[in-house]
């Protein structure tokens, strides 16, 4: 039987509900803990029996709000992501996203796309200074909270006081990461990691909660970076703070960076050898007599007979019989001098593998770098200390490859998009970015804003932050094009909006239900368009929104193929009985011209549909041709 007559009220109308994905999976580990479809939770209890915490205190970290900002991060999202060509880049061949939201919305959003398929996320959070910050979270309604905050809707921009005065300068900035830093965490792949820009305020506490979140067995590593490179003369106390942090923390254990490649000077080849060029290093090892007695013994030079012992402390790197065979090869280079050692003739080729460990500690590159990037681009200081990209790439660089994604959900200045770009170029490579960034109005009455709104204005679009992160994408893609012209990558990328749902809600009013009923028999939202409920649709269903989409002209209606005929959409109004047969021939025809490996879906609108007649000879020609998952929303 067909299921055509379910109807937007199905699971797919929501982002992923990622209380139920918990229960199915505690329900296939532990089906004895349910009772009815229920959790008895003495019988889990019994269950997990000595592994269980029995303890009242408990280490961690508690805040006021922790247990609902817990809540919002489980609650599913009902808005949409409306695509913008117009403000894109190379909108039809791009696999490059930027989105445009409440980051919180945006990652439920993304949980059906990308979960698991994150290699790199990269934030760099707003820091907690005290000042008012834009995010605060509505739990009942938390898109029309978005619009309101960024200016879009009647209320004004709403800001949540975070003075320290207040006692809650840490309790706010915990309740507004922790829900992000959790869905953060299922987007991640088995081996990605997840990298967090903080100071010194938050980063105690920010550990703590990624501890809880990700696994105290799993952090990786605290970077130090050295971000001023002058002294401040401004402080206060005397004390020049130069640093800032980089906490990273893996999705799961045996994560490790790639490290950095030696030092490629060294290479030589003065003696012309053929194996190419080389470069000579210490054989001493690392274990006394007693430790390692094998690798204490006397080197004989062929030619000469000079005997060469070897250190007491440290005795030779090789056994006695790799050393033998090192030097038939002619690999040993022996010293003019018989005061000097033996070093090993090591060949480029032989360490093209080779790395050593990435440094904790980051220096060389610093604010000021990122400032002039962006004076570079933009003639001006439209963003106020930007990481420059040559941290962001090194980061990259360490953690992706070639195909791999990677997020940021605090876009900001863009730097993240900006140095994917660079490191693609270097390498010759297809890395993706994801990008999120809200759309904060810019006040020229701001003196730390006043730059970036009056830039703004210049280009004639909004005062937003939102609209410089586009313009920086735009203008670093041109410059690094012109810089790499052989590099024939991807430098696009596609605009989308936060909005409500494209399917609008059933609101009752008790006293008109005949009122209601007609008011609700186009169930869509006046002025949206085809495009936006097609992108609904792929959200929804967890498709990649770069998915490749064919158009064709079918009985005079456009039909849409998504993965090669999987899905196939038909969002026409008018489908009456006339129409239906073509309708539903041709599309048969179509899937069966595209031959997709799996079985195809095939989506209409319900109130294109005529009449219940027309929709049930739609839904009754398609299965009698083995097209037999038929839905209309």
């Amino acid at each position: 039987m067909t299921n055509c007559n379910k109807n937007w009220g199905m699971p797919e109308a929501q982002s992923a509900d990622l209380i139920a994905d918990n229960i199915a999976i505690l329900k296939t580990l532990l089906p004895e803990a349910f009772v009815e479809g229920v959790v008895d939770f003495d019988v889990l209890r019994d269950i997990l029996g000595s592994h269980r915490d029995q303890r009242d205190e408990k280490f961690g970290l508690n805040w006021h709000g922790k247990r609902r900002s817990r809540q919002i991060a489980l609650t599913p999202s009902t808005g949409t992501l409306l695509p913008f060509p117009d403000e894109s880049v190379d909108w039809e061949t791009t696999r490059n996203l930027m989105l445009e939201g409440d980051n919180l919305e945006v990652l439920k959003l993304l949980q059906r796309s990308f979960s698991g398929q994150i290699k790199l996320i990269y934030i760099d959070p707003p820091y907690n200074t005290g000042n008012d910050f834009v995010y605060s979270d509505d739990y009942t309604d938390s898109i029309k909270n978005y619009l309101e905050v960024t200016g879009q809707a009647e209320g004004g921009i709403r800001t949540s006081s975070n003075a320290e005065t207040s006692g809650r300068f840490h309790t706010d900035w915990l309740n507004m990461m922790y829900p992000r830093l959790k869905l953060a965490r299922t987007l991640l792949h088995p081996d990605g990691v997840i990298l967090i820009s903080c100071d010194d305020r938050e980063v105690a506490d920010l550990r703590l909660i990624l501890n809880e979140i990700y696994g105290e067995e799993n952090f990786v590593a605290q970077f130090v970076w050295k971000a001023r490179q002058f002294t401040d003369a401004r402080a206060n106390t005397n004390v020049s703070t130069d640093h800032e942090y980089i906490l990273a923390y893996s999705r799961d254990e045996d994560f490790s960076l790639r490290g950095v490649g030696r030092d490629e000077t060294k290479f030589s080849n003065p003696d012309n050898d053929p194996r190419g060029e080389w470069m000579s290093r210490s054989i001493l090892g690392l274990a006394t007599r007693d430790q390692r007695p094998n690798l204490h013994y006397d080197i004989v030079e062929p030619e000469t007979g000079r005997v060469f012992p070897p250190n007491l402390s440290t005795g030779w790197r090789y056994s006695r019989e790799r050393m033998h065979a090192l030097i038939s090869e002619g690999k040993i280079l022996f010293p003019k001098s018989d005061q000097g050692r033996p070093r090993e003739k090591k060949f480029r080729q032989e360490m093209r593998a080779e790395f050593i460990a990435f440094r904790s500690i980051i220096d060389g590159v610093h604010t000021a770098d990122g400032t002039q990037e962006i004076r570079t681009l933009f003639g001006s200081d439209v963003f106020q200390f930007p990481k420059p990209t040559a941290l962001i790439g090194s980061l990259i660089e360490q953690v992706t490859t070639d195909g791999d994604i990677i997020l940021d959900f605090f876009a900001g200045s863009g730097t993240t998009g900006h140095a994917s770009l660079k490191q693609n170029a270097a390498e010759n490579a297809a890395r993706r970015y994801i990008l999120v960034q809200l759309p904060e109005p810019l006040d020229p009455s701001n003196r730390e804003q006043k730059v970036a709104a009056e830039f703004c204005d210049n280009l004639g679009v909004p005062r937003r932050i939102s609209e410089l992160t586009k313009e920086r994408l735009r203008r670093c893609s041109k410059q690094i094009s012109e810089a790499n012209p052989l590099f024939k990558g991807d430098y696009g990328f596609r605009v989308f909006k936060l909005a409500h749902s494209n399917i609008r809600a059933w609101t009752p009013e008790p006293s008109d239900l005949e009122g209601t009923l007609l008011a609700n028999a186009e169930h869509l939202v006046p002025g949206r368009t085809e495009q936006d409920v097609l992108y609904e649709l792929l959200l929804k269903l967890g498709l990649d929104l770069c998915v490749p989409i064919e158009k064709k002209e079918v009985a005079g209606r456009s039909v849409h193929s998504i993965g090669g005929g999987a899905l196939i959409v038909c969002l026409a109004d008018g489908l009456t009985n006339d129409v239906v047969e073509e309708l539903a021939n041709g599309i048969v025809d179509w899937r069966n011209e595209l031959a997709p490996a799996v079985d195809s879906r095939i989506v209409f609108k319900d109130s294109g549909f005529a009449d219940d007649v027309a929709k049930t000879n739609m839904a009754a020609i398609l299965n009698q041709n083995g097209v037999l998952d038929v839905r209309s929303l």
